[in-house]
């Protein structure tokens, strides 16, 4: 059997423009100047308090937690308010994860820096938790891109590293992927740039039909 864990944001689903806005809310709660739309593009990925601590280095650790907090109630309010619209699942991955699912070589995860909560919001608005057999979130392991989520994996499937990759959209993923013994996919649609994505990536794809017949050259 082969595993593949696949990142969320940025690889399954283009879930930016909420996480940017419900950032901006939270930062303008305290008064702080908001971070930009590219700032918030590349801390997509990691868990919350790395995000947040990136984002505001200098702010104190009471004061990141507030932030996180209140990010949280934002990201709450945008879908009581209706605002909230459910994220669009990146053109022909849909269609990929059915086919790799539908294989019996193949066993599908995910390993995300959300948290559970907002992962199965967005999984089950999406129609995709059936696929997926092994699930890792950013409440019990450390941020990407320590290998924790990975480890998790493997455990809980029995499938050795070598027989697994990881596909992601940055270069955390990437290098959550090479801590781990995994190969690595790198997807060119998502919040790093093409550029950094083919330098940390085993292999690079454009689209989601590559990803198959990537796995092919991988494992033959």
């Amino acid at each position: 059997m082969k595993l593949i864990v696949f990142d969320v944001d940025g690889t399954l689903i283009d879930s930016q423009s909420h996480i940017a806005s419900a950032m901006m809310m939270a930062f303008k709660k305290y008064g702080l100047e908001s971070p930009t739309s590219r700032d918030v593009r590349l801390i997509i990925g990691l868990s919350l308090p790395e995000a947040i601590k990136k984002l505001y280095p200098k702010g104190s650790d009471i004061l990141r937690k507030k932030i996180i907090a209140s990010y949280i109630d934002s990201f709450a309010l945008i879908r009581k308010n209706g605002a909230y619209q459910i994220p669009r699942i990146f053109v022909g991955m849909k269609d990929l994860l059915e086919d790799l699912y539908h294989k019996n070589e193949y066993v599908l995860g995910i390993a995300t820096g959300k948290g559970l909560t907002g992962l199965e919001h967005v999984l089950g608005a999406t129609d995709l938790k059936d696929y997926f057999s092994t699930i890792q979130t950013a409440d019990n392991h450390p941020s990407k891109p320590h290998p924790a989520m990975l480890y998790s994996a493997v455990k809980e499937t029995g499938i050795l590293p070598e027989n697994a990759v990881v596909v992601g959209d940055t270069s955390y993923d990437m290098d959550m992927g090479k801590a781990a013994k995994f190969k690595t996919i790198g997807v060119s649609w998502g919040y790093h740039s093409s550029e950094v994505m083919r330098e940390k990536s085993d292999i690079f794809v454009k689209t989601p039909k590559e990803i198959s017949s990537s796995l092919k050259r991988i494992w033959g």
